[in-house]
C-alpha cells in the first residue's frame, strides 16, 4: 500500500595481530571470552528520560525474512525492539509499503504486542537504495509537513511503537541513481524530527540509522553539535558495519576499535562511533550499536587481515589483546579515536589498504551498508543448504549470512563450538577486536564475519560505555536457536533465552 499525505489529527500520547585457532566457543558469559576484560568504566553517562540503565536488545526484521521467520514463530523474548525494514518515502511525499509487506507488518505488530515480552515494533523508512526522495521531501516546509502527516498516519494505521528514519545519507550521494542531496539536508532533517515528535508525543520511539559519524553539515563535514537532535530523538542506531567489504586485501567488517593504531579506517569502529557522536553532544545512553550477523566472502589468498600491527620484519607485535582490554574498560570515557602505538617504521606499507588493490566490490566506509543481497539473485534458500562442502563460490564478492557460512560447511557447530571445516583455517584479528576470519589458500577464499565471541565483546563495550543497547542486522542471518543473539544478550547483561 501507499500512504499518501492527508489531514490527520495528532496522536494521543503523554507529552591486528592475527592468531589461529581450531574453534571458537559460544560464550555463556563474557568471562568465557579469550581475554580478561574489565567491564566497569570509571564513569558512566547519566541517563535521560528517553533511556534507562538496562541495555536494550534490538534487531532489524527485513520483509524478505518472512518465509523462514514468520512473525508467529519469532521468540520475542529475544528483543525489546524490532525494526521492520523497509517502507520507502515516495515522490508524492507519502510512505510506500507494498501489500505483502503491509500484511507482514500487521502480523508482526499483533504477535509482538501479544507476546509476554511486549516487544515494540518500529517501522524503518528508507534503507540503501530507497532514499531517492528524502532530500526532495525534506527540502520544503510544505512537502516536509505532508510527509510528517503520512508518517503519522502510517504509525496510527499499524499501531506502531515508533518510526526509524534510515536515510542513507543526508547531504550524500548514497546509492546514487538520482538520489538528491542538499547542504541543508541535516538542518531539514532536524526540523522534520521536531515536527514528528510534536505529532507523535513523547512515548513514541523516533530513531535514525546513521554512520559512525554525525550527519554531514553544509560544508560536507560531520556536525560538531547534534544536541538538538537528541532532544527529540529516542535513539541513534550506529551502523558499525561494512567498514570493509569483499576485497583482495580483506579487512574487518565491523571493528570494535583501532586497537593497534594501524587502521586505515580510523573513524569507523564502535570505539570511534561512540566518541564522535558523544563529542558532538549526543548522549551515550541514546546510542544503539549495530552488530552484523553476516560477513563477506573475498577472493584472496591472504592469511591475515589488512589491519595488522607488525614489526618491520613482519612479526607480530602482539598488542591487540592489551588494547582490547583497555578499550572495553574505558568505554564510558572520552579518548582519542586512535592511540599512536606505532613506531615510525613499524607498519609495512603493503599492509595498508589501497583502493587500487580492490578487484571485487568496493570497500564500504563509515557504516554504509548495502543491505542483504537479494536471496533470489544468490539462490541461497536451497542451494546454500544442500551443500556442506565448504564451497562459497556463489557468494564470492558478496555478503553472506553467518547461518549460511555454517550451512555451506566452512564452519561446523558441535558441542557449543564453531570450528573451521573442509580445509578452512579459523584465525582472529586482535587489532580490530578478535574479529574472526576463515581462509583457505587453495580455494583463494577469505571470509570475514562476526561470531559469538566478537559480538559479545562489542556488546560488552555497549554495556560498559553506558550506551542504550545493541541491535543486529539482521535477525534472519543467525544460526540455530538464536545462537548469536543469545551471546549478545548475555554480554549486555540480559538473560539468555
Amino acid at each position: 500500500m501507499s500512504v499518501q499525505p492527508a489531514p490527520t489529527s495528532d496522536s494521543a500520547f503523554d507529552s591486528t595481530s592475527s592468531s589461529t585457532s581450531n574453534s571458537t566457543s559460544v560464550p555463556t558469559s563474557i568471562s568465557d571470552s579469550k581475554s580478561t576484560l574489565s567491564s566497569t568504566p570509571d564513569s558512566t553517562p547519566s541517563s535521560t528520560s528517553r533511556s534507562n540503565s538496562t541495555p536494550k536488545s534490538g534487531a532489524y526484521y527485513p520483509s524478505w525474512a518472512t518465509a523462514d521467520y514468520a512473525p508467529s514463530k519469532l521468540e520475542f523474548s529475544q528483543w525489546d525492539i524490532l525494526f521492520y525494514a523497509f517502507a520507502a518515502p515516495s515522490s508524492s511525499n507519502g510512505v510506500d509499503l507494498d501489500s505483502g509487506d503491509a500484511s507482514t507488518l500487521k502480523s508482526l505488530v499483533s504477535a509482538a504486542h501479544a507476546s509476554n515480552n511486549k516487544t515494540k515494533v518500529v517501522l524503518s523508512i528508507g534503507g540503501w537504495g530507497n532514499c531517492k526522495y528524502y532530500s526532495q521531501i525534506m527540502g520544503s516546509s510544505n512537502s516536509r509537513d505532508l510527509f510528517v502527516d503520512a508518517v503519522v498516519q502510517t504509525y496510527n494505521d499499524y499501531n506502531l511503537d515508533g518510526i526509524d528514519i534510515d536515510w542513507e545519507f543526508p547531504n550524500d550521494d548514497g546509492a546514487g541513481d538520482g538520489q538528491g542531496k542538499s547542504p541543508d539536508d541535516a538542518a531539514n532533517l532536524l526540523t522534520f524530527f521536531q515536527a514528528l515528535r510534536a505529532k507523535l508525543g513523547n512515548d513514541a520511539i523516533i530513531s535514525a540509522a546513521v554512520t559512525d559519524q554525525p550527519f554531514k553539515g553544509p560544508d560536507g563535514n560531520p556536525l560538531s553539535d547534534v544536541s538538538d537532535y537528541a532532544k527529540v530523538m529516542t535513539y541513534v542506531n550506529l551502523m558499525n558495519y561494512d567498514t570493509v567489504g569483499a576485497s583482495s586485501t580483506p579487512g574487518p567488517n565491523a571493528p570494535l576499535g583501532d586497537l593497534c593504531g594501524t587502521s586505515t579506517h580510523k573513524q569507523s569502529s564502535a570505539q570511534a562511533g561512540l566518541k564522535q557522536w558523544t563529542d558532538a553532544n549526543f548522549p551515550a545512553n541514546q546510542l544503539m550499536l549495530g552488530l552484523p550477523l553476516y560477513g563477506y566472502v573475498s577472493k584472496s589468498s591472504k592469511t591475515e587481515l589488512q589491519e595488522r600491527d607488525v614489526n618491520s620484519d613482519g612479526s607480530d607485535k602482539g598488542k591487540g589483546s592489551s588494547y582490547l582490554a583497555r578499550v572495553l574498560a574505558l568505554g564510558g570515557k572520552q579518548y582519542a579515536v586512535s592511540d599512536d602505538v606505532r613506531d615510525g617504521n613499524s607498519v609495512k606499507s603493503e599492509r595498508e589498504y589501497s583502493s587500487g588493490d580492490d578487484d571485487l566490490q568496493a570497500v564500504f566506509v563509515n557504516g554504509v551498508r548495502a543491505g542483504q543481497l537479494d536471496p533470489s539473485a544468490n539462490q541461497t534458500a536451497e542451494l546454500a543448504r544442500s551443500s556442506g562442502s565448504g564451497d562459497l563460490g556463489q557468494y564470492m564478492g558478496q555478503q553472506i549470512a553467518f547461518g549460511d557460512i555454517v550451512a555451506l560447511g566452512a564452519l561446523q557447530y558441535s558441542g557449543g563450538k564453531f570450528t573451521a571445516a573442509n580445509g578452512y583455517t579459523l584465525a582472529r584479528d586482535n587489532c580490530s577486536g578478535h574479529t574472526p576470519f576463515l581462509y583457505d589458500t587453495s580455494r583463494e577464499t577469505v571470509v570475514t564475519y562476526d561470531d559469538p565471541t566478537s559480538l559479545a565483546l562489542k556488546a560488552q563495550f555497549v554495556a560498559s560505555s553506558g550506551m542504550a543497547g545493541a541491535f543486529t542486522w539482521s535477525l534472519d542471518q543467525d544460526y540455530g536457536n538464536y545462537v548469536l543473539q543469545n551471546a549478545i544478550r548475555v554480554a549486555l547483561g540480559l538473560t539468555a533465552n
